[in-house]
């Protein structure tokens, strides 16, 4: 038994010893992470500090990363650094010694919050905040470049043994880049183009960090520049759709692609040397400049100008001289069709008359003037019609004028309107309408009136509108609502710019004195910057004295306004905001108040039309 006893006591005695031996886990600082609050676009973090030695300390620094796309925005009660997505905290002065078993706290809010908004990779004096004592991964393989541009370098290389819970790039002690995971590649943005960097790269864990990797030299492009434009840009088309095509320019450097673009907006971006911009209009003009880029850069643009299919047929010149004939005798000088002078392109016979039929209209040639000019027969007046339009003038027929009580307001009584004038113009073979109702209309119902008429008609169909003045100083106005309504199928508005007393322009800042170069400017300037195309605007005037009971003008103060309103030259003090080089021409009443004195309109308009822009 004593032998027993005495081998026992060894074995407790070889245990015990082997217990005394053994190292103790040591104590050590840790940062535990809490998060108060999170309120979606921020959160509120806090770290405390808690010293487990049985020792004070002095100084702590915790440090940890952020995701990408998080930021700290503000901190209290420690010193906040940052380099790239790492984060450092140092204690102040007064709160940077910790008794053994002490804590310290401090805190910091952050953007935007969620689940992603959690830190990571959180050391306390250079150690895992919980205080493990793991090992630090082993060296990384020696990076090396995988591309670039001229403002960045792309890395890999190969991967560290032990346990990686991601990577550090660096330039020197900059951390450049962060990886979290086990991934072996990174972007380093923000550098200098034409440059050389000098990177390395270092494996981290909750122990620490490894060592450096061998070193890589690295090169951002852009020492060749910019590329040079592309040439021989053409544009093709159909009626929804461009088609740009352009030749690579003399570039030995690197070429990405091409940005094509229309004005400030970037409307395709491709690697061929072809775009087709889609979802356009029929019949619009878009004008584009191509650009060809790299990694340095966007050439200077090269210009091009296409122009959608499917546009109306116009039947009649850029610019023209409208004149209305008189179907009545008054003080003007009385004419037949034969007798409008060449000057004239556009011929309106004033007028279809309301019948008492809502709606509907009829047209008969009047038989005081058929006496006055000495005899004119239907026959002749339809013959004088077809001469005109063998020598290239239009002539239209014209509803309503001063006296005229022309009504559109249903459904029913569009219908009327457009079967009749139908019917007009198949019987004297006009070809189209004007639109001079001067004791309202209903936009909605007229416009469904015009559209059926044009359906009748075809593509050719003249439509011109001759407004007052009041009708067109919104686009609130039926009038005006009318025109734009209906501004794919009009052909002009030639307002009267007459009879109205002082009227407000475009720029709102006065009433202008009507038979003035401000008054025709500044009117039609309200037209051509509310939606109206400047082919679709002209001006409206009295061929002279007796034609109107006020905005009598000159033909100066006329071709002065063209000019004005295209070249933004012969201006008053009113100066339109742009030129509109497109501006239609002149309608005057009348043709036969041109004729009571002698022509003056006509032959001094006319010529001066030839030398608008075109």
């Amino acid at each position: 038994m004593r032998l027993v006893r005495i081998a026992v006591a060894a074995i407790f005695a070889v245990a015990s010893a082997l217990v005394m031996t053994a190292p103790a886990q040591a104590a050590t600082v840790t940062a535990t992470y809490t998060k108060p609050s999170d309120w979606g676009s921020g959160f509120e973090g806090r770290y405390t500090i808690k010293n487990n030695t049985s020792a004070a300390i002095t100084t702590w620094k915790v440090e940890f990363d952020l995701p990408a796309g998080h930021q700290v925005t503000s901190s209290w009660d420690a010193v906040q650094s940052r380099t790239g997505q790492r984060y450092t905290f140092t204690n102040v002065g007064w709160n940077g010694s910790v008794a053994p078993g002490g804590t310290v706290t401090f805190g910091f809010l952050g953007s935007p919050g969620g689940a992603a908004a959690e830190p990571q990779n959180c050391k306390i004096n250079g150690v895992d905040c919980g205080g493990g004592t793991g090992t630090v991964p082993g060296k990384p393989g020696q990076p090396v470049q995988a591309g670039g541009a001229g403002d960045r370098v792309n890395l890999s290389w190969g991967a560290s043994s032990g346990t990686v819970e991601g990577y550090r790039v660096y330039d020197g002690t900059t951390v450049k880049a962060t990886v979290n995971g086990t991934g072996t590649t990174a972007e380093v943005t923000g550098l200098q183009g034409c440059q050389q960097y000098t990177f390395t790269v270092k494996a981290f864990n909750s122990a620490g960090e490894s060592p450096a990797s061998e070193p890589v030299t690295a090169s951002t492009l852009g020492c060749l520049g910019t590329p040079p434009p592309p040439t021989n840009a053409t544009a093709t088309s159909n009626d929804t759709s461009i088609t740009l095509t352009w030749q690579r320019p003399a570039f030995t450097g690197p070429l990405t692609g091409y940005r094509v673009y229309e004005g400030t907006t970037r409307k395709a971006e491709v690697t061929a040397t072809t775009a087709t911009i889609t979802g356009l209009g029929a019949c619009e003009t878009h004008n584009y400049t191509v650009k060809a880029y790299n990694e340095v850069g966007e050439s200077t643009p090269v210009a091009v100008t296409g122009k959608t299919t499917g546009c109306t047929v116009d039947p009649l010149p850029r610019n023209f001289l409208t004149g209305y004939w008189h179907n009545f005798v008054n003080p003007a000088v009385e004419l037949k069709l034969s007798q409008v002078p060449d000057e004239y392109d556009l011929i309106a016979i004033a007028f279809a008359d309301a019948t008492a039929t809502p709606g509907k209209v009829v047209f008969n040639l009047d038989s005081g003037l058929a006496a006055a000019v000495g005899g004119y027969t239907t026959a002749q007046f339809k013959a004088d019609v077809r001469a005109l339009q063998a020598k290239g003038k239009k002539v239209i027929i014209s509803v309503g004028g001063e006296l005229g009580a022309v009504r559109v307001a249903s459904a029913t009584e569009a219908t009327a309107f457009a079967d009749s004038v139908w019917a007009i113009m198949q019987e004297y073979g006009f070809d189209g309408i004007d639109v001079d109702l001067e004791n309202g209309l209903n936009a909605t119902y007229m416009g469904q009136a015009l559209r059926s008429l044009r359906a009748k008609a075809g593509a050719g169909l003249i439509i011109t509108m001759a407004p007052q003045t009041i009708d067109m100083q919104s686009t609130g106005m039926e009038y005006f609502k009318l025109a734009l309504n209906i501004k794919d199928i009009l052909t002009v508005v030639h307002m009267q710019f007459y009879n109205s007393g002082g009227m407000l322009g475009c720029d709102q800042q006065q009433a202008y004195s009507q038979g003035t170069v401000n008054f025709l400017t500044a009117l039609a300037c309200i037209q051509l910057e509310n939606g109206l195309r400047p082919d679709q605007v002209a001006l409206g005037v009295p061929a002279g004295t007796g034609a109107a009971g006020g905005g009598v003008v000159s033909p100066s103060v006329v071709t002065n306004a063209l000019d004005c309103l295209t070249k933004r030259t012969n201006c008053g003090s009113f100066v339109p905001p742009r030129a509109y080089p497109g501006i239609r021409g002149v309608m005057t009443w009348s043709i036969n108040w041109d004729a009571q004195h002698n022509w003056s309109l006509s032959r001094a308009i006319k010529p001066h039309l030839a030398t608008l822009p075109q």
